[in-house]
């Protein structure tokens, strides 16, 4: 997908404000240093005619020490626009990357599960990195190669006329045709960018999984589908590296054939008394000279072909609306939340439905209990809770209002989630509990871990709160990544705490840690733990059995125990055998 040229300069202008006052400094380099090369052949001109006349040593030095002050002087103006271009460049693309990363975090998560991480990674880094040279350099150098085409013809023009017209006619047709040369190129590099993206893609998504696929023998499997990926990008590779090697081939043998022309009519004007030697010097050495702003003017239209098209990939993604859109008004509510689902029926991608007219009410500081079997749809009351989906019939209130009402960062700050997936980072014990906000100071954290009940836990930590993780937690086992995960809620102080499956995979003996952190967690707030083990449930108020998507039961735990006909008592008869067997 590409972009028009309207959209690409208002993506310029909106990420290039702030940058004025480097921007001109760049341009002014850029001239400064189109300058000096313009000066350099025609000092090099008068010592070689100098030279010849018999001038003297004197203005021959001179000369000689002014074309290396002009040398020297031209090679920090590009030192100095290198850096500033990269510096305007870098600035630019992180603003752009930094909101392309916001808005993905705000899409709904039906978005990422069809985008592989590898390719939301290629298109946040690799795109955005593809327009680095349009926001850094694309006007500014195209108005240096101008101003540098323009003043070798306007100069040649002067000292004779019809050089300067045949090669200002040069410089127009091979601008054309590198251009045109380059398009085609530039489709090929594209091929090789999607291919790139798809393997990325696969590979990121082959890692995450390498346990299971060590497991389950799909190696070869892996392999050959790598192969087939790896494959696709060599042969687009290769394509995208043998038009550009064309284009600069053509662009050798279009200057190669000036360099005849220019030569040639040099010698005759020589022949003829007309110019000097050291005229033909300075046509040969300006026809040189106009490489550079033609293959920099054919490069930057060629970058603007392809910032064109990551352009439009990222307009793509940026203009992708989630389908969850928070609301303007949040109840002030404090303590445990009021939660009611009123004939909620859910389905993924209209499939067969999930959840069935679920109707159910939990007073403030209320424990509910769920069990069901495994795609009964426990998990996604939690995920209706938080806002991940919303219900295709019914609605859900907190404090009494539909959750499509809240705020998004407000109802995740009412409602917090505890899974057996922990989500670390890596970073040090504290990082992970504040999710790197500065703001919670320590005194804070120590008073809720021992509230918890882990101040034990914290004091055994080698370096307490500055105990580095590694990626994903690597340093702490999934006990203590869950009581991570407890902490961390605490300190958000939500009036609702979703527990889905948080102590599924623990040890009898992190469990009764667990135990006493969930216990406290719950202490004057809303809950609702979701569990297969029954003793999970136990410190419920109420339990909510459901089966196929439906409320199949739902009341106190001692009533539904006491009776032999419950579905809940049936489970407690189930676990008793499987404990006795």
């Amino acid at each position: 997908m590409r972009t028009s040229p309207a959209r690409m300069l208002s993506v310029l202008a909106t990420y290039l404000s702030g940058l004025r006052g480097p921007v001109a400094l760049l341009a002014a380099l850029l001239v400064g240093g189109t300058a000096m090369q313009l000066v350099g052949p025609l000092i090099v001109r008068a010592f070689i005619d100098g030279a010849l006349a018999g001038d003297a040593a004197r203005r021959l030095l001179f000369l000689a020490a002014l074309f290396i002050g002009a040398t020297v002087a031209g090679q920090a103006f590009a030192v100095g626009a290198a850096y500033l271009s990269e510096h305007v460049g870098w600035t630019a693309t992180n603003r752009l990357r930094a909101d392309l990363v916001a808005h993905c975090l705000r899409l709904d998560l039906p978005f990422h599960h069809g985008h592989s991480p590898g390719t939301m990674i290629e298109r946040i880094d690799g795109d955005v990195t593809a327009l680095s040279n349009f926001f850094s350099q694309f006007v500014i150098r195209i108005l240096g190669g101008l101003l540098l085409l323009a003043g070798v013809v306007v100069l040649l023009l002067r000292e004779e006329w019809r050089v300067g017209a045949a090669l200002g006619a040069f410089s127009l047709v091979s601008t054309i045709v590198l251009t045109r040369a380059r398009g085609f190129a530039v489709r090929s590099v594209n091929d090789e960018r999607e291919a790139a993206a798809d393997l990325y893609g696969f590979v990121e998504e082959r890692l995450g999984a390498v346990d299971d696929i060590r497991a389950n023998g799909a190696g070869g499997y892996v392999m050959r589908r790598s192969y087939d990926h790896g494959r696709r990008l060599v042969f687009a590779a290769r394509r995208a590296q043998v038009m550009s090697a064309s284009v600069w081939s053509l662009a050798t043998v279009l200057f190669a054939l000036a360099y005849v022309v220019v030569l040639g009519v040099g010698a005759l004007l020589l022949q003829a008394g007309s110019i000097t030697i050291g005229t033909v010097y300075l046509f040969f050495q300006y026809t040189q000279i106009l490489r550079r702003p033609l293959e920099q003017i054919a490069d930057q239209l060629k970058d603007l072909q392809r910032a064109g098209a990551a352009l439009g990939r990222v307009h793509e993604l940026m203009t992708t609306a989630s389908r969850i859109e928070g609301g303007a008004a949040a109840p002030a509510a404090a303590g445990g939340a009021r939660v009611e689902f009123a004939h909620v029926s859910f389905a993924y991608d209209l499939a067969e439905p999930v959840l069935t007219d679920v109707d159910l009410a939990l007073a403030p500081g209320e424990v509910l209990g769920v069990l069901g079997r495994t795609g009964g749809g426990k998990s996604t009351l939690a995920r209706l809770l938080v806002r991940f989906y919303d219900p295709t019939a019914g609605a859900i209130r907190v404090d009494g209002l539909d959750l499509r009402d809240w705020p998004l960062d407000a109802l995740r700050h009412r409602v917090g989630v505890v899974t057996q997936e922990v989500q670390l980072v890596a970073g040090t014990v504290r990082e992970n509990l504040t999710l790197f906000d500065a703001a919670i100071p320590d005194g804070r954290i120590f008073e809720a871990l021992e509230t918890l009940g882990l101040g034990g836990w914290l004091r055994s930590l080698p370096l307490g709160l500055d105990t580095p993780l590694g990626s994903g937690g690597e340093g702490l086992s999934a006990g203590e990544a869950q009581l991570v995960a407890f902490a961390r809620i605490f300190l958000r102080d939500p009036g609702l705490v979703i527990l889905d499956e948080a102590s599924s995979r623990l040890d009898p003996a992190t469990e009764r840690l667990t135990d006493v952190a969930v216990s406290r967690l719950l202490t004057g707030r809303t809950g609702i733990v979701i569990a297969h083990r029954l003793h999970s449930v136990e410190r419920a108020d109420r339990l909510l059995v459901l089966e196929h998507g439906r409320v199949a039961e739902l009341g106190a735990p001692a009533a539904l125990a006491t009776d032999p006909a419950s579905r809940y008592a049936g489970l407690r008869r189930a676990a008793r055998g499987v404990a006795a067997g």
